[in-house]
């Protein structure tokens, strides 16, 4: 099956131009021209690779856009500057993104990004272990690890026949781990999964939250046994 595309512009134009070069390529392009429609589109499809227009929406809206279909996705996404925007304003937003693309570019340039992004992806084996869970999990109600439970309908967790009780975010963050087990996350993955936000490296959210989830779960926090510490990397169950 071809590789699906989504192109995310309100340019009706663009849209056109950009969907011939990659159907020219054999691949499937789908096509939206807001960010609301684009999650909707993604929603019902499994898209391999979204292409979005950085300058469409004005800075806010963009990087909301981004920020919502990165928090529950995990193919690569490519900024594309279609109008030549101010560059040093927005790098260090497009380090948030796989791959960056700025106006004029040509269907060569286009297409050897799209291929080395969709090689990537398909050969990275933490994309290919969270692309597995998704599946497997997105419906899973409970998730047992050893003694701890994660009802993820109800929002509870417990340890053996006792309640832990979590606030909204330090679940969000324990069912993420919980649900792709084995995978390690870096704080700022964890970050913009769970908060939908831009990280910023001085950002101390995630630690704090990590270490009360582990005075509420661990028997002893220092010694962890649910949430383990990868140094340098990250967090991982």
């Amino acid at each position: 099956m071809p590789n699906k595309i989504l192109i995310v512009d309100e340019d009706d134009e663009i849209r056109k131009i950009t969907g011939i070069y990659l159907e020219n390529e054999g691949y499937e392009v789908l096509k939206a021209e807001s960010g609301e429609q684009a999650l909707k589109v993604i929603d019902k499809n499994e898209i391999d690779l979204v292409l979005i227009d950085i300058m469409m929406f004005g800075m806010m809206n963009w990087i909301e856009a981004f920020m919502k279909i990165r928090k529950n996705n995990i193919m690569p996404i490519v900024f594309l500057d279609t109008k030549s925007g101010d560059f040093d304003e927005i790098q260090r937003f497009t380090s948030e993104a796989d791959d960056y693309i700025r106006n004029p570019f040509n269907a060569e340039e286009l297409i050897a990004i799209v291929k080395l992004q969709l090689k990537r992806y398909k050969m990275n084996s933490n994309y290919q272990k969270l692309a597995e869970n998704k599946n497997k999990n997105k419906n899973k109600i409970e998730i047992e690890i050893g003694n701890l439970t994660i009802n993820c309908d109800t929002r509870q967790t417990f340890i053996g026949n006792n309640e832990i009780r979590l606030t909204p975010k330090e679940f969000d963050i324990l069912e993420l781990l919980a649900r792709n087990k084995g995978i390690v996350f870096s704080i700022e993955k964890i970050y913009e999964m769970v908060w939908g936000k831009v990280f910023y490296k001085s950002d101390s959210t995630v630690m704090v939250h990590i270490t009360k989830i582990r005075e509420k779960i661990e028997e002893e926090p220092k010694k962890p046994i649910y949430i383990k510490t990868i140094w340098g990397v990250g967090y991982k169950v």
